[in-house]
């Protein structure tokens, strides 16, 4: 009787094993392909490419070209938004080690654009714009940020230690971008000396005395 079963055994493991070696014998090949609309045949950028019962996947570039190593006899999905989805079996009679695809995709239904707007006409925003009440305070702080006087000594502030600190961190990373190498001197700038030699002409260059 343990015979028995030991034998049932080794015949369900063999066939697991044999199914396992027929299903990772499949050839393998390499396939690359572009995916065009089927109404105006323009790239379809981004779309998801996904092989059936598998984790094997890629997204096509800005041009609607792809590249994935697939099996003999895979499926193929193909999804994108506005778009809609498409199927392709890969036929397991092929001998090439690569294979090349065009697939086209089919826009579905254009959703029309929808405004979303507060005031359904130009008369109602206008009435609620002129009858619109300002809370107590926003004005006089509206008026108080205007001041002339006041805007003109914010410039005499001077930088706190935030800013000096940010200044100091600037001019570091100044220094690492041109770490190894001269930094760009316009001495030697043609473009800059013939607009000196312009401004010297025109008269823009002058000493205040």
């Amino acid at each position: 009787m343990r015979n028995k079963f030991l034998y049932i055994f080794l015949i369900a493991f063999s066939s697991a094993c044999s199914s396992l070696v027929a299903q990772n014998s499949k050839k393998v090949i390499q396939l690359t392909g572009i995916i065009i609309t089927k109404d105006s045949l323009h790239p379809v950028a981004y779309a998801h490419i996904l092989v059936k019962r598998t984790s094997r996947e890629t997204l096509t570039d800005f041009s609607g070209y792809f590249s994935l190593v697939v099996t003999l006899g895979d499926t193929l999905g193909f999804y994108c938004d506005g778009y809609k989805s498409e199927m392709y079996i890969l036929a397991d009679t092929l001998s090439q080690s690569s294979y090349s695809l065009i697939q086209t995709m089919e826009r579905v239904s254009k959703i029309e654009p929808i405004i979303i707007s507060r005031w359904p006409t130009y008369e109602q925003f206008k009435y609620a714009f002129e009858n619109m009440k300002v809370p107590e305070g926003d004005m006089e702080n509206a008026k108080k940020n205007l001041n002339r006087m006041q805007v003109d000594n914010s410039v005499e502030y001077r930088a706190d230690a935030s800013l000096n600190y940010k200044w100091q961190q600037d001019q570091y990373k100044s220094r690492l971008y041109y770490a190894g190498q001269l930094p760009p001197n316009n001495l030697l700038n043609p473009i800059a000396w013939a607009q000196f030699i312009k401004a010297w002409r025109n008269g823009d260059l002058k000493i205040e005395k």
